[in-house]
């Protein structure tokens, strides 16, 4: 296998393992922080857009702790240079994984009339993150981390 084609199938239940661990702790974060925030200073009592920003907020932290362990652990073989387009075209799969979350999380409040501290969990950190989560893998694995983008200018393994 040359440089530039797909990993193999055996790779990818390897590589889809050291996915999910990294997006397990991404998830703590992402839980964590949104329900700190949930419950306190974006209570819907305090603002009623308070938990939709809490999910946003959340997530956007999520995503950083993401990244790192995804170019450094999960697709590090993968990686490649310049670490900014890799970090930007990374934030954009995100941001549509994100978006799957918040718009479970907007449907359950806004049309189902959900809208307990369990109901937004459910929306936002089970299904919400459930979709986002296979949809942000194939992006990261086809697009972000693809093996055939990217790899100008690199001799052998990842450098940065």
């Amino acid at each position: 296998m040359s440089a530039v084609e797909t990993p193999p199938l055996p790779r990818l239940l390897p590589q889809a393992l050291r996915f999910a661990l990294v997006g397990g702790v991404g998830f703590l974060v992402d839980v964590a922080l949104f329900n700190l925030l949930r419950l306190t200073v974006l209570s819907p009592e305090v603002l009623a857009e308070g938990p939709v920003l809490a999910k946003v907020a959340s997530t956007s932290v999520a995503i950083i702790v993401n990244w790192l362990g995804s170019r450094y652990w999960s697709f590090r073989l993968e990686r490649r240079r310049p670490a900014a387009r890799e970090g930007l075209e990374f934030l954009a799969a995100s941001l549509l994984g994100m978006g799957a979350a918040v718009a479970c999380l907007v449907i359950s409040r806004e049309v189902l009339g959900f809208t307990s501290v369990l109901a937004d969990n459910i929306a936002s950190n089970v299904v919400g993150l459930a979709v986002g989560s296979a949809l942000r893998f194939a992006l990261y694995r086809w697009w972000v981390f693809h093996p055939r983008r990217g790899r100008d200018g690199m001799t052998g393994g990842p450098s940065s």
